[in-house]
């Protein structure tokens, strides 16, 4: 007779065996693909985070953001000019983004501009609440220029309550939209709005009316008192753009033009002729360019 030891390793390679007999028939049973490319019987795992929702064709536009998107000094001096809005404007030489989108009719009737001239990121929470009533398929958005264009730099936005505002608007847009795609605009490069319309005599004495004057005051200063002064609303500039990136970037249905506005060289052409540093006819329409060709791409800018 075999002694205990014997019996107990006996008694363990056939339960061994009867598990390697189980195992095999379970992996030939069930390796097949199942209908979403799992393996059948497998424990299914958690699904990735679902991926962009983007519509390139969206059937509706709503705009919000400052005097940019008012067209504001394209037409007449110190005026309003929406019909040339890059974002909803219906002239024909500007060809808006909702026009390009919707054609001219559709654009007349579905399209609305919410943007004020003079606005901050603090507005920004209303004039998206107005949005979101419109139910569009997509809401644009350019805004904070005005928050580095101050009387002094020193009343520059802080880059936290842009963060806490911005971050709002899309809390209220989203109370009332949940699924409208939003193009994000960065701000424009302002040193470089400078730099271009200072040769101009006429532009510069707009200037002297009050229009930015953080970044466009004592335009031919070339202290280094003065220079320091233009950095640091660049700086800021920046910061802005990195925040609307950065908020964008964690909505589904946000897409952000990689720094596309900012990076664009607007020349005296694209310029107001009346203050030589609001975009003109012309440069409106290379922002609605630029807006068409990110929103109808079928992958968001780098």
């Amino acid at each position: 007779m075999q002694d205990r030891s014997a019996r107990r390793r006996s008694r363990t390679a056939a339960a061994l065996l009867a598990a390697v007999s189980v195992l095999g028939t379970a992996v030939l049973t069930g390796c097949d693909s199942g209908p979403e490319g799992t393996t059948k019987g497998a424990v299914a795992q958690p699904s990735a985070r679902p991926g962009p929702v983007w519509d390139r064709e969206p059937g509706s536009v709503a705009a919000v953001g400052d005097s940019i998107t008012r067209g504001f000094d394209a037409c007449s001096v110190l005026a309003d000019c929406p019909e040339v809005s890059w974002a909803t404007g219906t002239d024909r030489e500007v060809r808006s983004l909702a026009v390009r989108l919707l054609g001219e009719s559709g654009a007349a009737s579905r399209s609305w501009n919410h943007a004020e001239t003079g606005a901050r990121i603090a507005q920004l929470p209303e004039q998206m609440a107005l949005a979101a009533k419109e139910k569009p398929d997509l809401v644009t958005v350019m805004i904070g220029a005005n928050d580095a264009c101050r009387d002094s730099a020193r009343y520059m936005t802080p880059v936290a309550d842009f963060l806490a505002s911005f971050e709002a608007s899309m809390r209220q847009l989203r109370a009332g939209a949940p699924k409208a795609q939003v193009y994000v605009s960065s701000v424009p490069d302002l040193k470089r709005l400078w730099s271009t319309g200072r040769g101009n005599a006429l532009g510069k004495q707009v200037w002297k009316l009050g229009i930015c004057q953080s970044m466009l005051g004592d335009a031919d200063d070339m202290s280094a008192r003065a220079a320091d002064r233009r950095a640091s609303v660049q700086e800021r500039v920046v910061a802005y753009n990195k925040v609307l990136q950065e908020v964008c970037a964690k909505d589904r249905r946000c897409r952000y033009d990689g720094g596309a506005v900012f990076d664009y060289p607007f020349t005296g052409r694209q310029l107001s002729q009346w203050d030589w540093f609001h975009p003109g006819r012309d440069g409106q329409a290379r922002l609605a360019e630029i807006a068409y060709r990110n929103v109808t791409a079928a992958r968001p800018p780098a």
